[in-house]
């Protein structure tokens, strides 16, 4: 192929993911209606997964507090071979089926949290090991892969299954099943996130404002809901120090 052929195949196979999601939202629903109830009850959300899979829960817990102004630890992503895997593979770190177990303890998981296991083909020892393990001490579980009828699934209370196809690079699943699992995983914490409040019509109003754009942003987001000048909001958000708390006190 060209590489005009390549890019353009590549976009028409992507294409097919956003509808492949569309398909399961139901399932995405049931797990993210007990998250927001174990969330409220001062539970966490735990991902584990090995290689992409791994990397994607990270990349989605790790945006959680700055966005949200949730404290560290209420979302948290785990990789098979530990933070050297985030950017670098790490052999056979994934064939471990005790070691996510190992891990999850290391944070004291429990009842009130929720482990979403992440393997797009739905057979990775880390992930079994893990979710397994943790429905046996009474944890709830749910999962993300791409492989129906998988194992995976059927160890877990809420799976959800979205069937990609074949990667326009076999077995690539960087790429589709990749794509796929970063839009759930955006669901599944977003909406988590609204459901505990930490929303105001679709504003981030609890970020954490940690360099200018944030501030800059917090300032336009408190012009817009109190109808005041920019120096009036840079001066309630300096006062106030977060946008909610400077909306609020103008109530």
């Amino acid at each position: 192929m060209t590489v005009h052929d390549l890019l353009t195949n590549i976009n028409r196979e992507d294409k097919g993911v956003a509808l492949a999601v569309e398909k399961v939202i139901p399932k995405i629903e049931a797990l993210v209606n007990v998250l927001s109830v174990k969330m409220k009850l001062g539970g966490r959300l735990f991902y584990i997964g090995a290689g992409t899979s791994g990397r994607l829960g990270i990349l989605d817990a790790s945006e959680i507090p700055p966005t949200y102004g949730v404290p560290q630890g209420k979302v948290v992503g785990l990789i098979a071979g530990g933070d050297t895997a985030i950017r670098k593979a790490v052999e056979n770190a994934e064939d471990d089926p005790h070691q996510a177990w190992k891990d999850l303890q290391e944070h004291h998981i429990g009842e009130n949290d929720v482990l979403v296991g992440i393997a797009a083909s739905g057979r990775t020892p880390y992930v079994m090991g893990g979710v397994k393990e943790a429905r046996a001490h009474g944890i709830t579980t749910g999962c993300i892969t791409c492989n129906e009828g998988s194992e995976l699934a059927s160890q877990v209370d809420y799976p959800i299954e979205v069937v990609v196809g074949p990667e326009f690079v076999t077995g690539s699943t960087r790429m589709k099943a990749g794509t796929a699992q970063k839009l759930v995983l955006n669901m599944i914490s977003t909406t988590a996130m609204i459901q505990l409040g930490r929303v105001k019509g679709n504003k981030m109003v609890d970020m954490q404002l940690t360099n200018y754009k944030l501030v800059n942003r917090g300032v336009r987001m408190i012009m817009d809901e109190l109808h005041v000048s920019e120096e009036q909001a840079e001066a309630l958000l300096k006062k106030f120090g977060s946008v909610r708390k400077a909306l609020e006190s103008n109530k």
